[in-house]
């Protein structure tokens, strides 16, 4: 009997296009219903190869299903229901089926079967995401997503430029384990990287998620990095180079978030500085690492977006987004105020919520394969996360000074998305049993032993003092924090233009030195024969000319 799987991102996709086609009254309903229907469709793939296609000669492998594909499709449509649950009733419809088709892109991603799949899928994403980051309707928005477009087009063409490479050396596009031990395997690793916003190449995501609107960013927060750690873990499990460079990520989001002064460029450099942890596990390679790195894709995904749902929601009701004009809203924005916590707690691995069970993984992973020097920067890390994350954002949001700012609460379904996501967020920590039957690898972690709670609750307790100690050094001023992307949007554009002046004086002054000699030049061949010629030159001058000619035509004439 013939059985037809429906890939999951072709319903995504069908239920984008109907909402950018229903009538105004239909659009909400048919927007929240199909992150639902795709995420039963996920559930309903087996593991191994369930539909192939001929693409350019090609067998490929449109839709493979595994573990690891079902948990991050899984967290990707939970993610699409949760993103449009807060935007619907304040997003135009082209935001919301633009955001919607950026998700199935991630969900296509998943269940790519081979390179040749992933990569349609791939773009699909960054043109979309780029209409997401375009949807924030400001001219900053709109330089921004043209950055971040760039961004994306020459990663995708890095990455294709080894996908093809690949395929020509080996015959095939399938997706498995490589070794940095070529150009294409290298083309790759870079162009998935570039997508992880590492650095040097990682101040698009700041530059950018800012930008869009207050509802845009909670998309934008899931898909584009997670994808990138999928893909890490199905091509390049193991590779130490990994570790190294997730600990650059790690380090780099804190500093710069540490810095930062506007609410969504923390959040924003805070997701480096999260995928940073998961790029480590993953260079680690092992079943435990592994896991830890998906199961924390899984729990940022949800404590992140619901930080970006926070701070949309106080952009949305005071159009303000810098942390030195905010503060005291805790008092009328209670909910706002308890979620965003409850998102800060998250990230800070807090017990009893999601990042507790999800970053300990990495942490004992790195201290089983005694890398001594690894687990002490990740301990050191997550005090630095909770001083970036979990309490500067919600303390100068929400409390420290008065601003005099009285916004009422945001409407209904942000809330109920914020209080949605929360609760994941505490149900993945109290019990995380939910969490850890979906990942790839069988788990034997027990997340809350004395050793780990008392650790964590000191690291988070002595992280908390020493940012309230330091307060004043903490304050945030009116400042702008120069990143890597300052080179090829200042730096190159100004070294482009003062070579253009340069070659514009050039010019000029080739120009001042060429028009005197061009009207010598004019002089001589038009007035010079004129006057040798001429019937006013002296008659034995024109005597020596006419002999001069005569002997010419005589030798030609010879010849």
């Amino acid at each position: 009997m013939f059985e037809f799987v429906m890939p999951p991102a072709v319903i995504m996709i069908v239920g984008a296009l109907l909402v950018a086609l229903a009538r105004p009254m239909l659009r909400p309903l048919i927007a929240l219903l199909t992150p639902l229907v795709t995420l039963y469709a996920i559930w309903q793939i087996p593991d191994g190869i369930q539909l192939s296609a001929m693409f350019l000669g090609y067998e490929v492998q449109v839709v493979e299903g595994s573990a690891l594909r079902r948990l991050f499709a899984t967290v990707f449509a939970i993610m699409a229901f949760g993103g449009v649950l807060f935007a619907f009733r304040q997003s135009k419809w082209w935001e919301l089926s633009a955001a919607m088709i950026y998700a199935a892109g991630a969900i296509g991603v998943s269940f790519a079967g081979d390179l040749i799949v992933m990569f349609l899928f791939w773009e699909l994403m960054a043109l979309f995401s780029t209409v997401v980051v375009w949807c924030g309707g400001t001219e900053g928005a709109k330089r921004a997503g043209i950055r971040y477009a760039i961004i994306h087009l020459l990663g995708g063409i890095i990455l294709k430029i080894g996908i093809e490479g690949l395929i020509v050396h080996t015959g095939s596009p399938e997706i498995r384990a490589l070794a940095l031990n070529n150009f294409d395997t290298w083309m790759i690793f870079i162009g998935v990287l570039i997508n992880a916003a590492a650095p040097p190449i990682s101040a698009w995501l700041a530059d950018a998620y800012p930008e869009s609107s207050p509802m845009g960013g909670v998309f934008l927060s899931a898909f584009t990095t997670k994808t990138a750690i999928l893909s890490l873990i199905l091509l390049f499990p193991g590779q130490p180079l990994l570790i190294w460079i997730g600990l650059w990520m790690i380090f780099y989001g804190i500093i710069f978030a540490l810095l930062e002064n506007d609410m969504r460029r923390i959040l924003s450099y805070s997701i480096v500085n999260q995928v940073g942890f998961m790029v480590v596990a993953i260079g680690i390679g092992t079943e435990l690492a592994l896991n830890g790195a998906a199961a924390h894709a899984f729990t940022h995904i949800i404590y992140k977006a619901l930080l970006f749902m926070s701070a949309g929601a106080v952009l949305y009701q005071t159009g303000i987004r810098k942390c030195s004009e905010l503060g005291g809203l805790f008092r009328t924005m209670p909910l706002t105020t308890i979620c965003g916590i409850i998102g800060a707690l998250s990230i800070s691995a807090f017990p009893l919520t999601s990042g507790f069970i999800s970053k300990s993984m990495i942490s004992s992973a790195a201290g089983g394969e005694q890398l001594m020097l690894v687990w002490y920067l990740l301990v050191a890390a997550s005090a630095g996360v909770f001083l970036h994350a979990g309490i500067k954002f919600p303390w100068f949001v929400f409390f420290q000074k008065d601003s005099g700012l009285r916004p009422p609460e945001a409407p209904w379904n942000m809330r109920a998305a914020m209080v949605l996501f929360a609760v994941g967020c505490i149900a993945l920590g109290v019990f995380p049993g939910l969490l850890y039957g979906l990942l790839p690898f069988a788990v034997e972690y027990v997340p809350y032993t004395a050793d780990h709670v008392v650790t964590q609750l000191q690291l988070l307790l002595f992280a908390g003092l020493a940012f309230f100690v330091l307060l004043p050094l903490m304050k945030r001023t009116d400042t702008v924090s120069l990143d890597f992307d300052w080179i090829y949007r200042v730096g190159l554009p100004g070294v482009l233009r003062a070579i253009e002046k340069l070659l514009v004086r050039g010019r000029r002054a080739l120009i001042a030195a060429a028009v005197p000699a061009g009207k010598q030049l004019k002089t001589w061949f038009t007035e010079t024969p004129y006057m040798l010629f001429s019937s006013r030159s002296p008659m034995g001058q024109t005597a020596i000319w006419m002999a001069v000619l005569l002997a010419f035509v005589i030798v030609l004439a010879i010849i």
